[in-house]
């Protein structure tokens, strides 16, 4: 697996942004993943998931740690680092 959506990267695989789906993102969401500095090239790697696969995910971008709900990571698609 050398491509996925950030929703079902691996916990703790390294990866990069390889593309997001802005049109499939509402304007807040997308307005959010800006200010937090998702775009194409940055560093994400998923930190921990809730239990049940319902709710959000943290994932470490840079220096933050955020959380994201599934349905906005599913729009991020991520190349898996080496």
């Amino acid at each position: 697996m050398s491509a996925c959506s950030l929703e079902h990267l691996p916990q703790r695989q390294r990866a990069t942004v390889a593309a997001i789906d802005w049109d499939r993102l509402a304007v807040p969401e997308a307005r959010r993943l800006r200010e937090l500095g998702f775009d194409e090239g940055v560093g994400v790697e998923v930190l921990h998931r809730a239990s049940l696969g319902k709710g959000p995910i943290a994932c470490r971008i840079g220096r933050m740690t955020v959380a994201l709900r599934r349905a906005v990571a599913g729009r991020i698609q991520v190349a898996l680092i080496a």
